[in-house]
């Protein structure tokens, strides 16, 4: 009985191997064909539109349209032999999901690429980072979904896991509560993700102020949103934290802002010749837009008075550079025109104090 296992019995058909691999041989290059043709036409109607956008999708498909030609090929084949078929069908379990999710994959980022490309030669920078903010966070979802379906496909694949899989149906229960619990984290960010893209309460690009630093937004995950200060520090902050509590975003809508210099000055100080040089000077500054412009007493003290000097400019960056030269300038027409309203705190002892000068008491 044991004879059949001996290694003379066993016999490989290499007529049945040879008939096989030139049917697979033959409809991989059928298919290959196929494939460069339909491309050559798709190619030439792309080539006739005036945007690269068609092409760029395209370019992108090619390698998972080319791969997935080739499967159907190999499975169309594979019916006509039993054999092959039996050897090409556990293969086809996982490669045609993952081609699936390829071709998906290619889609997304593909038409990503493509309407980053369209923001480029936007003129409305406000409607560009708008748009970048939505197109990144929506494209990182449907990745994220479609890189967990694909793989949930290929996992059922396998008979044990699609096995396990039903018998836990019958725990669905306590299965999704214990999942649930364990992925809340995943979830509140995926959530907040989205809330993100759909209210915008901040986008790439924008100048926001966050737990008392100030910076830039560059990037807007899922979890987590990097903002780069002016000293080149990256924060990560949670993206629920913008959520749940207050910010600051400086340029929301646009990025002409109002600021002001505050000057702190002595009593004595004369407010018409000081509002006169502020105006002059500001007028005449390249970064001034033109819209703001004042100079109030905003508080008196009996030592001194507080004096803030308003100004606009277009952007964050040309505001900030338009005070610092306006502070500067003030500070130096007041050291030459009006000297004494600078505050001074000193002590003054014209030839001394007289008790100083006595001797010290014997034993003292």
């Amino acid at each position: 009985m044991l004879d059949r296992y001996h290694p003379s019995n066993w016999q490989i058909d290499w007529i049945a191997i040879g008939e096989a691999a030139l049917l697979v041989a033959i409809a991989v290059s059928i298919a290959y064909a196929l494939y460069r043709a339909v491309f050559a036409i798709v190619r030439r109607l792309t080539a006739l539109s005036e945007t690269h956008v068609d092409e760029m999708v395209v370019e992108r498909v090619r390698r998972p349209v080319k791969w997935s030609f080739i499967a159907i090929g190999v499975t169309i084949v594979a019916q006509t032999d039993p054999h092959l078929q039996g050897v090409w069908e556990p293969i086809a379990r996982f490669v045609r999901p993952a081609l699936l999710g390829w071709i998906v994959y290619t889609l997304v980022k593909a038409f990503t690429a493509a309407l980053e490309y369209r923001l480029e030669i936007s003129d409305d920078p406000v409607a560009m980072r708008s748009r970048r903010t939505r197109i990144a966070i929506l494209s990182r979802t449907a990745t994220f979904a479609i890189i967990l379906i694909t793989v949930g496909l290929m996992l059922m694949g396998i008979p044990g896991v699609r096995d396990i899989g039903t018998t836990m149906l019958a725990s669905a229960g306590l299965a999704a509560l214990a999942v649930g619990a364990a992925a809340q984290p995943a979830l509140k960010s995926l959530i907040a993700g989205l809330q993100m893209a759909v209210t915008e309460p901040l986008r790439i690009g924008d100048l926001v102020k966050v737990d008392g630093e100030t910076g830039r937004v560059e990037e807007i995950k899922m979890s987590f949103v990097t903002v780069r200060t002016w000293d080149e520090r990256v924060l990560i902050v949670p993206t629920s934290r913008f959520l749940d509590q207050s910010f600051e975003n400086w340029s929301r809508k646009n990025e002409a802002l109002t600021g002001a210099v505050m000057l702190h000055l002595d009593p004595v100080a004369d407010i018409d010749p000081i509002r006169t040089e502020f105006e002059r000077f500001v007028t005449t500054h390249t970064l001034f837009d033109g819209r703001n412009m004042a100079l109030l007493m905003t508080a008196a003290y009996p030592e001194s008075v507080e004096l803030r000097l308003s100004v606009s400019a277009k952007t964050i960056g040309e505001l900030f550079e338009l005070r610092c030269d306006l502070r500067e300038h003030m500070l130096k027409w007041l050291r030459e025109n009006q000297p004494d309203a600078l505050i001074r705190h000193r002590l003054e002892l014209p030839g001394g104090h007289a008790k100083a000068e006595e001797p010290a008491a014997p034993g003292a």
